[in-house]
């Protein structure tokens, strides 16, 4: 449906979202008495080109990545691209959408409390332990989330928006399509495996693009570090901190001279190989996002992200 706003002093707003099943969210619309032109909805978005010459490579090689991609914000431009449209497992960058829904829907002091479904008991994966009954509020559960990409803590989010994780997946999947993020599919606020949950760099960029245009979100990818103090069933203190996973953000990887990294979102298991997800800028304070995905392993993935990081200088 095409909406019309009339505004004040005659003038003419229009405003026209996006929508798969339709052509019109993406063409010129005219009035009947003044030309008028609606923003197409990719104005301010940057579009995949041609395939990137391998050129801009690194010692492991092209087949030890699935895919790459820098985009320049600023000039709405991609400045590299490989394979932006193929469809990929995210693992945890799935927590930038998770993150982004709780940062439009909820207050940052809303107290979140656990319950059977954010208890993980498997050991491979990344948790802080919460049991049932366990509280904290919204602003802790996000830096946890983002920091530290504990899994149990993204069921939380979910379950206290959603009331469980069926339901937010499902408002994930309406977040991501009316973003544009049409080539993705989730089923759980996490990026824990499943043959159904997956996404496309190009996607990761639309989601991450949105993400950072909260304050609160650049704040906390940014991060090296974070300590807080949440609640059992009981009203007892429970005591955790926490090192960021992305290894720019932590001090592990340096970047390019005259490049600083912002923060991040890392994704890593078995299926998805090794990403990140990333803001950046250069020396004129131009921002930059880059997009790794199925790395063979974290080293190739820092050398990629370095490699394309090195196209700013």
């Amino acid at each position: 449906m095409i909406t019309f706003i009339i505004s004040g002093c005659g003038e003419k707003a229009y405003d026209i979202p996006f929508d798969k099943d339709t052509s019109k969210s993406a063409f010129r619309f005219e009035s009947q008495d003044v030309r008028e032109c609606a923003e197409p909805f990719a104005a301010n978005l940057c579009i995949p080109g041609e395939e990137s010459t391998s050129e801009n490579e690194i010692d492991t090689g092209p087949e030890s990545y699935a895919a790459a991609m820098l985009y320049d914000l600023k000039g709405k431009k991609t400045l590299y691209c490989r394979s932006p449209y193929e469809r990929l497992y995210p693992a945890s960058m799935t927590k930038v959408l998770t993150a982004l829904i709780a940062l439009e829907k909820c207050d940052m002091d809303q107290v979140l409390t656990a319950d059977e479904s954010c208890v993980l008991t498997a050991n491979d994966v990344q948790k802080i332990k919460l049991r049932a009954g366990d509280t904290m509020t919204m602003d802790q559960a996000l830096h946890i989330l983002l920091i530290y990409s504990a899994n149990d803590v993204a069921n939380l989010i979910a379950v206290n928006i959603a009331g469980s994780i069926d339901d937010f997946a499902v408002m994930m999947n309406e977040k991501a399509r009316e973003l544009g993020a049409t080539n993705s599919h989730f089923v759980n606020p996490s990026g824990l495996q499943d043959e159904d949950h997956y996404t496309t760099p190009y996607d990761i960029y639309l989601i991450f693009n949105k993400a950072i245009s909260y304050g609160k979100f650049i704040e906390i990818i940014g991060m090296s570090e974070y300590s807080t103090v949440y609640h059992d069933s009981s009203g007892g203190d429970i005591s955790f901190e926490c090192e960021a996973t992305n290894r720019f953000v932590n001090g592990m990887i340096t970047p390019p001279a005259s490049v600083t990294v912002i923060g991040g979102k890392t994704g890593t298991t078995a299926a998805a190989g090794s990403c990140l997800v990333q803001l950046a800028k250069d020396s004129s304070d131009s921002s930059y996002i880059s997009v790794v995905m199925k790395a063979d392993n974290a080293d190739v993935l820092y050398k990629k992200t370095n490699n394309l990081l090195s196209l700013l200088q």
